[in-house]
């Protein structure tokens, strides 16, 4: 009864007895080297971890160099088709420019005051305009005139546009009035001499600026600058050397003009 009643008694919680400690940690531990006696130990393995997944690589588009090819011989050959019927429907029907002449002129209030190099004038001129192509007529378009001598433009006027049928003569009418227009002194000395003439003719030109275009049936061709040149025009002013006169063409009529594009 003495030996039992030194020992202690365990004490009684409802829980389980704790394990020893060699038992805590439930895994087997790692031999110590010496478990190894003639070799040395492995080397620690490497850890590896997984890859991330690589995106998917964006397949480049495939062209094909036949089919580019084929296409570009394709709007080759339409062009040069497109452009062989305009050349042979050009030549079929052979379009040509109109013939212009000036048929009269009438001056009024011509004044050139030689100490202020100014001039005064109003001109009436009329145009015969004919249409020589048989198969086509022609569109005018943004037509402008104008009066010069020399290089010294005197005055210009705006004319109306209009169509002309083939085969087909027409007459236009333009009117200039210039009013105080300065014009250089060897402008001034060319008038001069000319009025001193027996018949006082002075030498004008005329110009005429406009955009023409070809007609056949439905076919029509692109717009193109036209400008026509009337040169030395003569009218003769009466009076010449008065501050004011009038003139009138001089000369055979009409005044043939030469047209070009």
């Amino acid at each position: 009864m003495s030996s039992s009643s030194g020992d202690p008694k365990p004490v009684v919680t409802g829980y389980p007895a704790p394990l020893a400690a060699a038992a805590a940690y439930p895994y087997p531990a790692p031999p110590p080297p010496s478990y190894y006696p003639n070799v040395a130990p492995p080397p620690p393995q490497p850890q590896y971890y997984p890859r991330p997944y690589a995106a998917a690589a964006v397949a480049a588009p495939a062209y094909n160099p036949l089919f580019l090819r084929r296409l570009l011989s394709f709007f080759v050959a339409l062009f040069l088709l497109v452009g062989l019927a305009v050349f042979i429907v050009w030549l079929v029907l052979r379009p040509r420019l109109p013939e212009i002449g000036v048929t009269s002129v009438a001056v009024s209030g011509f004044n050139l005051s030689a100490s202020e190099q100014q001039l005064s004038a109003d001109f009436d001129l009329n145009l015969t305009v004919h249409n020589p192509n048989r198969k086509m007529g022609i569109y005018y378009d943004h037509v402008t005139a104008a009066v010069l001598y020399g290089t010294e433009t005197i005055s210009e006027a705006s004319l109306a546009p209009f169509y002309q049928e083939k085969g087909n003569t027409i007459a236009v009418r333009a009117r200039f009035v210039a009013v105080g227009e300065y014009v250089d002194s060897d402008a001034v000395k060319g008038i001069r001499s000319d009025q001193s003439r027996g018949d006082g003719a002075v030498g004008f030109q005329v110009t005429v600026l406009a955009w023409v275009r070809f007609r056949s049936g439905a076919w029509r061709t692109r717009w193109h600058t036209m400008r026509v040149y009337c040169d030395d025009v003569p009218i003769g002013l009466k009076n010449g050397t008065t501050s004011s006169a009038s003139g009138y063409l001089v000369g055979s009529t009409p005044k043939k003009c030469v047209a070009n594009l």
